[in-house]
Formats: C-alpha cells, structure tokens, sequence
C-alpha cells in the first residue's frame, strides 16, 4: 500500500481535489462548486462526503497521510483564511484546524499560488530552476514567487500579492473585491476579462458573437473561443488584457530578477491571443538591463492540476522536514 497526500485547492469559483503520490501521479480526483453550501462549514461537509466517496475507489491501495491545501488568502503560518476577497467566508477561517477535525491527519496550508509555485518546483516546468514566478489567472490573480529555491512568503505568511498591486492610481479604477480601486487583478483575470469585454462592447461599434450574451452567462472560455473564431472584440480584449499583465510583470522583473514567469489557469487557453501581448509589452517595458533575459511561459503542469498538484507537493516538503513517526 502506498502513502499518498491529499491535494486541495480551494478556488474563487471551484475546489479541486486529488490524492497523489511521491512522484506525482494523481489516483484519482474530483470537484465541486467552492460556493456549495452557506457557510464554510457546509462547504467542508460537502468536501469530505465527496473525498471520501472517490477514496473508496483506491483505498485498497492507498493510504492518506497528510492534506496539503491551497487557498486564497491561505496563510502557512497561521493556518487561516485571511479575508479572501473572492471567497463567500469573510474574516479569518481556521481552515486547517476544521480540516483536522473532519480528517484527523496533518493539514497544510499556503496560497492557491504559492501551492501552483511549488507545483512547478517539484513536478513541472520549473525543476531546474531557482528563481521564477508564477501567476495564476482564475477568478482574480495570484502569484507565488521563489527565490534561491525557496517561496517568499514575507513576515506574516502573506508575500506575492501581484493581484493587488495597482494598476490606475488615481483611484478611479475598477472596485475591486478587496474594497479597493484598480487592482490589476480587476483587469486581468477571468472576471476581470469579462468586464472588460462589456467596457469595449460599449465603446464600439464592431459586430461581436459576445453582444447579447449577459455579464453572468459570459465565461473566459466563450472569449477564448471567439478570439480564436477571429472576433475583433474578443481579440482586442486580449490584447489590452496581455497590455496590462505585461506591464505590471515588468516591475515583477525590476523586484526579483526571476528566470522565467509562468501563467497558469483559465486565461492561458487563449494561447497566442494573451502570450503574445504579454510578451511583448514586458519587453517593451523592462529596464535594460532585464531585456531578453525573462521567458514568459504556460505551466509545465497542464491547466487544470497545477494547484492540486502543488498543494500535496507542500504537503510532502512538509513531511520530510517533520519525518513521520
């Protein structure tokens, strides 16, 4: 029987889960909707009905030994939820001491993108590399962020806050769900992609698939599908989207120095659509001495494991600094 961890990661809009092992190999996986139930504590009864139920189909050959979990606002050193700004549970939740309760094992705790940073450390495109970024573009943006071979997680479990740096300081900018205006992650994110396609079907004139569609039925994915159906709107969203995320990534390379920044979710369907924007406004704006040096790159992981992958990665680290009795 092999030792596996069970790998979560809490999203804005859903929770994934896997049980993987040492080398990475996912048994078996599932999800659900991150907004089932009214409080937290409905969503973790929810959540340990459905691990359990996929866990009958391994245990026979598979033994939990630890969670690893990523969450929004997940904080390493504390264990809590801290004000996750695209999560229904507001305040500080003790996630991990409730996962203990439900599940008696080891819980682990850090940001969704810090768990898709270690992800890519240990299993993906970042194996031979000591310094990198990640940014995760799901319902907000996120990052984590190694250097020298280490996460940053700052003095207080919180470093890698790349969605809440401004964009528009004037503070005229969107309203942002941390009670702020023009976080870059209210222009480059899933949510932050659809407000933008409304502000351009507004502003133009130019026959769209989108027109029509409303601002909830509207996904990243029926964007991404039209800019590749040659939707001027839908291409020039992605345009101004990949405009700002490169900008911004040009200070990221002034602060860190990084080898390569990885993009991870959603938003990275659209392929060239973001890439290449992307690309190009950061070399447009990096200080010279950065220029040529940075590859900005999808994740070696695939779209949709990354983060789980990465939380049980965290969990495993864990385990071999505190050897299992």
């Amino acid at each position: 029987m092999k030792d596996v961890i069970l790998g979560i990661d809490i999203g804005g809009t859903n929770t994934k889960f896997g049980f993987i092992d040492r080398d990475g190999i996912i048994l078996t996986q599932g999800e659900l909707p991150t907004t089932e139930g009214e409080t937290v504590h409905d969503f973790l009864r929810i959540l340990y009905a459905e691990v359990q139920a996929k866990y009958k189909k391994i245990e026979d050959e598979a033994k939990v030994v630890a969670l690893g979990v990523g969450a929004p606002n997940g904080n390493f050193y504390t264990g809590t939820i801290e004000n996750a700004p695209n999560l229904k549970w507001h305040g500080m939740v003790p996630l991990v001491e409730l996962l203990q309760s439900y599940f008696k094992l080891p819980v682990y705790l850090t940001n969704d993108a810090n768990a898709a940073a270690i992800g890519e450390m240990i299993y993906g495109g970042a194996k031979n590399m000591k310094n990198f970024v990640v940014v995760t573009l799901g319902t907000g943006l996120g990052s984590g962020i190694v250097v020298n071979g280490e996460l940053v997680y700052g003095h207080d479990g919180n470093a890698g806050e790349l969605g809440h740096t401004l964009v528009n300081v004037k503070g005229s900018g969107r309203v942002c769900g941390c009670g702020r205006r023009g976080c870059l992650e209210t222009y480059v994110s899933a949510t932050g992609i659809k407000r933008t396609v409304y502000k351009f079907l507004a502003d133009y004139t130019d026959y769209s698939e989108l027109r029509g569609v409303s601002f909830n039925d509207l996904t990243a994915e029926m964007i991404t599908q039209a800019a590749k159906r040659g939707d001027k709107i839908a291409i020039d969203c992605f345009e101004y989207t990949g405009k700002v995320l490169g900008m911004k990534l040009a200070d990221t390379v002034a602060h860190l120095s990084p080898e390569a920044i990885f993009l991870f979710g959603g938003l990275v369907r659209a392929e060239e659509f973001l890439f290449d924007p992307v690309r190009y406004h950061l070399e447009k704006n990096l200080l010279s001495i950065f220029k040529g040096k940075v590859k900005i790159l999808p994740s070696g992981l695939g779209l949709n494991n990354t983060a789980v992958m990465g939380a049980a990665a965290l969990a495993w680290k864990e385990l071999e600094r505190v050897p299992m009795a």
